[in-house]
């Protein structure tokens, strides 16, 4: 029985995969890019809508905060007293929300259970003493 020279070796089979698998893994790659280009650019789009929708919310409220204080000037308050009482107000409630934050970033902590975690892998990933070495700190009964 002879071989034929058609039948594959088992070097050209071996090349012939990790051709394909580089293939695939090229044109996964080009996929992945394609995919979050399209996402990133509506990512993109929708921050910016965001933005410009916060943006107009900011003239939205002082648009009303000088409707409110014309709406108190129209109850015969002065106009100066009428935006005073509405800075007054805004100032309120930033002081409110600055407590309530302020009370819960007290309440955040150092992760004391991960930092102790974390300081034990140096020694477990450290080799272990070899089966004749005598270890430190260990006495001999």
């Amino acid at each position: 029985m002879t071989k034929t020279t058609d039948d594959p070796t088992i070097g050209r089979l071996v090349a012939d995969v990790t051709r394909d698998l580089s293939a695939i893994v090229q044109h996964e790659i080009a996929l992945a890019k394609s995919e979050l280009k399209v996402s990133v650019r509506a990512g993109g789009l929708g921050i910016a809508l965001i933005g410009a929708a916060l943006f107009l919310l900011l003239l939205v409220l002082i648009l009303g905060s000088v409707t409110i204080a014309y709406f108190l000037t129209m109850t015969g308050l002065h106009a100066a007293w009428a935006f005073l009482i509405v800075t007054g107000v805004y100032l309120l409630l930033a002081v409110v929300l600055g407590l309530g934050a302020w009370t819960r970033f007290k309440k955040v902590s150092v992760p004391e259970k991960t930092i102790g975690a974390a300081r034990q892998i140096p020694s477990a990933l450290s080799p272990g003493p070899t089966p004749g070495q005598r270890v430190k700190g260990a006495r001999r009964a």
